[in-house]
């Protein structure tokens, strides 16, 4: 079922799967993407483990509010409120909450600014603190995301669907781990998803998600973190090193580590599955 909702000002795309008498999913999709990041088949197999799945669009992405190209009207803290906002206008006291990188720091900080809400945490390609913040004690991203950054990429006609979809199928290329094939089928299907759904904002989605302000950082209070927390990293991510995800584990007391091979920094691809799927399950099984 999909709805819009208001909340903190703007409105929301929610889509919802499963019984809501089920313990609570709520899925944060990364910076750049949108709820239709999430397969479909991917949620039909939480909700086959009897949970109730949320995802939804957040600023800018999809089809909830968006703000001028480039000028972007809220910052992380933002969006924080807004997953908070989604759950009181669902009805939902307390969800296992699922972010994959900027989710994961909207994650990392719902946790420690609404302890209350958070059944349990699982984050993946993420990194200690936000995205933005110093990590000098961590390896940086590969020399070939760093070159990427460097360039000034070419932009597609964004009224033009082909070529955006094909933009994004290129934009995904470099964060796929190496040792295996590049699974365009999936991410070319996943492309046609976004495009479909952000229709005339897909330039905000690619462009003010990466612009906004992450504001504190908020590394030296991961040990306030209460939720049972589970973190899940690619062994090959290009953009956050594993090192990464082992010093997040090792800063959230009791978090379990998952090391994913195979995977870079993508949101759990499908051959990931059968590991990823019983992973969230298990922690998420209270309300």
């Amino acid at each position: 079922m999909e709805t819009t909702i208001a909340t903190n000002g703007v409105e929301l795309a929610v889509t919802t799967a499963g019984d809501p008498a089920d313990p609570a999913v709520l899925l944060l999709h990364g910076a750049g993407q949108s709820s239709a990041a999430w397969d479909d088949e991917f949620v039909e197999r939480l909700v086959a483990g009897r949970r109730f799945v949320i995802r939804y669009d957040s600023r800018d992405t999809g089809r909830s509010t968006s703000s001028p190209v480039g000028s972007p009207t809220y910052g992380l803290p933002d969006l924080v409120a807004d997953a908070a906002g989604v759950l009181n206008e669902l009805g939902v006291d307390r969800a296992g909450v699922v972010g994959m990188s900027q989710g994961s720091a909207v994650g990392q900080l719902l946790a420690l600014d609404h302890p209350d809400r958070v059944a349990s945490l699982i984050l993946m390609s993420s990194t200690p603190g936000g995205p933005g913040h110093d990590t000098p004690d961590l390896p940086p991203p590969t020399d070939e995301i760093m070159a990427l950054f460097k360039e000034e990429a070419p932009t597609p006609d964004w009224a033009d669907r082909a070529a955006v979809v094909d933009y994004l199928v290129d934009a995904e290329r470099p964060f796929a781990a190496s040792s295996r094939t590049f699974d365009e089928v999936s991410v070319r299907a996943g492309a046609e998803r976004a495009a479909d759904r952000a229709d005339d904002t897909i330039a905000a989605q690619l462009t003010n998600p990466y612009l906004i302000d992450a504001g504190p950082a908020w590394r030296p209070r991961l040990g306030e973190i209460s939720a049972p927390t589970l973190v899940m990293h690619g062994t090959e991510d290009p953009l956050f090193p594993y090192e990464h995800g082992v010093a997040l584990a090792k800063e959230i007391p009791g978090a379990r580590l998952i090391g994913l091979e195979a995977v870079g920094h993508e949101i759990f691809p499908r051959h990931s599955w059968d590991i990823v799927v019983p992973a969230i399950l298990e922690p998420t099984s209270a309300r």
